[in-house]
């Protein structure tokens, strides 16, 4: 910003001269005005959006037909847990608490399980039911 200033006098008409012989002022254009408000201190409150952080977890739940179920967990790229021992109840609890869509497929799984272990309950109870035969038949 510079000001400029002359020390020579200047010839002025009727018109611009006032009667006490000062000119008028004019306002500067850098000040602000009554209409204008100041402008405020620090960063100004923007709606700007805010970056969400992203958690990568990862949950990978394995289960075979015998029933034995195991889950893992990943953070990133580091393995958090690996090889844990869960029950079937519960896998069918989380699912049933994730979303319905993972639910009817789990369960089915572990319905499937459940009949293929009382079909081995059943086959060895009747070779429960042979060994005591045979055991008897010795005592005899």
């Amino acid at each position: 910003m510079s000001l400029e200033t002359t020390t020579a006098p200047q010839e002025a008409t009727d018109e611009e001269a006032p009667e006490n012989g000062v000119a008028p002022v004019a306002e500067n254009a850098d000040e602000p005005t009554a209409e204008e408000p100041k402008p405020k201190r620090g960063r100004p409150k923007a709606a700007a959006a805010r970056k969400t952080r992203t958690v990568e977890l990862t949950l990978t739940v394995t289960g075979s037909a015998d029933g034995d179920w195991q889950a893992e967990l990943k953070h990133g790229s580091t393995w958090v847990a690996r090889g844990l021992a869960i029950s079937a109840s519960a896998v069918s609890r989380a699912a049933k608490e994730l979303h319905g869509d993972l639910s009817t497929p789990i369960d089915e799984v572990i319905n499937e399980a459940r009949e293929q272990q009382k079909a081995k309950v059943a086959l060895l109870e009747a070779e429960l039911q042979e060994a005591k035969q045979a055991l008897a038949d010795l005592d005899a």
